[in-house]
């Protein structure tokens, strides 16, 4: 059985590159006038302190148990460290960095941080940044991700540089200094 298939002829379209003008024109427009997203700039200073009268933060597991330093692999840190707009510490307190990290490096050069900075005074007040990431803190710059936020700024996205200010390893005692960038709506 054989069957016979028609050709049929094909039509040609003619489009004209003057046709998609309008269209190259609009596309950046359209995008341009309906991205709402703003960008943030912010310096803030956490003053993570492990002793002394003013800790903020303690170790709550580790190999040896709570004793265990937070330069070992697999230490456990609860932080509710003060957020400051200067690296004094007697600097106005903006906030509070709360939440925790692990050493989780094998030769304990490395955290890994997951914490809330809680805006409690100024523009931002009640607005909160979720910060999750690696900190090789043996680094001059560590860079880390703004994962999510609330209030001002809500569905954030952005990042962030960490500098040490200051550090006191045999008290355990550090300020940071956070120069963060955030888009949101």
């Amino acid at each position: 059985m054989h069957l016979k298939m028609k050709v049929l002829p094909t039509r040609k379209m003619a489009l004209s590159n003057s046709s998609f003008l309008p269209l190259v024109v609009a596309l950046p427009l359209f995008y341009w006038a309906f991205n709402l997203r703003k960008s943030t700039k912010l310096v803030l200073y956490v003053h993570d302190y492990l002793s002394g009268d003013d800790t903020s933060a303690i170790t709550v597991a580790g190999k040896h148990g709570p004793q265990t330093s937070v330069l070992h692999f697999g230490t456990m840190v609860a932080v509710d460290d003060p957020v400051t707009e200067g690296p004094d510490p007697k600097s106005k307190v903006i906030g509070r960095a709360q939440g925790m990290y692990i050493n989780s490096q094998l030769d304990g050069k490395g955290l890994h941080l997951m914490f809330s900075v809680i805006f409690t005074d100024g523009k931002f007040n009640g607005s909160t940044l979720e910060i999750q990431g690696a900190d090789p803190f043996a680094m001059k710059e560590r860079e880390f991700s703004i994962v999510s936020g609330t209030g001002y700024f809500r569905f954030v996205r952005g990042y962030g540089i960490m500098t040490t200010q200051f550090i006191d390893i045999p008290n355990l005692r550090a300020i940071l200094k956070l120069d963060v960038t955030v888009k949101h709506y």
